[in-house]
């Protein structure tokens, strides 16, 4: 009897065994399974060719005594500036347009820039204005351009289509500033607007307009500067027709 209830147990332990071994087998296999891939989302941004653009303008004595335009040929980089009262650089995403664009291409075009070695400075130094300089990077080819006065009118051309890129975007930091923290600064920002845009000063004019529509029904900005929104945006969409 004692050796049938031994035999009885042995048959239940290998029974056991054979169910444990079996489920770590299948355990194993499903560690072992790879994992699928994660799909990378495509990049819509554009490539362009390759080129880097880089412009700067200092002058100590400004109020913004500092600006850094960086961009790639599609229009995309940053915006460094340096504004007295603030401790740290300021810096946001730009996104240029392709009209500005190709006006910045077709007047480096037109200069031959990459190939050109001419002196753009004139004989005088006018650097109380202020000192511009242009980079531009292609591939192996790289060239900067450094002048505070010039009478070419290329070179002159080009340093007016970043300084129409700076406005335009530290206006945005100053008025975005204001809606948050100091409305009643805004009815001064939008005069500030408005007479550079009747200078032709601003870059992208087509694309403030949504911006405009935005402000002009953004309450907590006064009824003046709200008022004055509306005014700019009728004066840019008579200038487009």
């Amino acid at each position: 009897m004692r050796s049938v209830n031994s035999l009885i147990v042995l048959m239940l332990a290998v029974t056991a065994f054979s169910a444990f071994a079996s489920a770590q087998t299948k355990k194993n296999q499903r560690a072992a399974e790879p994992q699928k891939a994660v799909e990378s989302t495509p990049n819509t941004e554009p490539a362009g060719n390759g080129t880097t653009y880089r412009y700067e303008f200092s002058q100590p004595d400004f109020v913004i005594s500092r600006v850094v335009i960086s961009h790639n040929d599609g229009g995309k980089g940053t915006i460094t500036f340096f504004k007295r009262s603030y401790d740290e650089p300021l810096e946001d995403p730009i996104s240029l347009s392709e009209a500005t664009l190709e006006r910045i291409r077709a007047v480096l075009r037109d200069m031959d820039f990459l190939n050109s070695s001419e002196d753009y400075q004139y004989e005088k130094d006018y650097s109380h204005l202020g000192t511009s300089s242009v980079t531009v990077e292609q591939g192996e080819r790289k060239r900067t351009a450094k002048y505070n006065w010039t009478t070419n009118k290329l070179a002159r051309q080009l340093v007016e289509e970043y300084r129409r890129v700076s406005n335009l975007y530290i206006w945005k930091f100053d008025i975005n500033l204001s809606r948050e923290n100091q409305p009643l600064e805004s009815p001064k920002l939008m005069e500030r607007l408005e007479q550079m845009v009747g200078r032709d000063q601003v870059a992208d004019t087509d694309g403030l307009i949504p911006f405009l529509n935005e402000l002009s029904n953004d309450e907590r900005l006064p009824l003046m500067a709200r008022n004055r929104a509306v005014r700019i945006v009728k004066q840019l969409e008579k200038k487009k027709k």
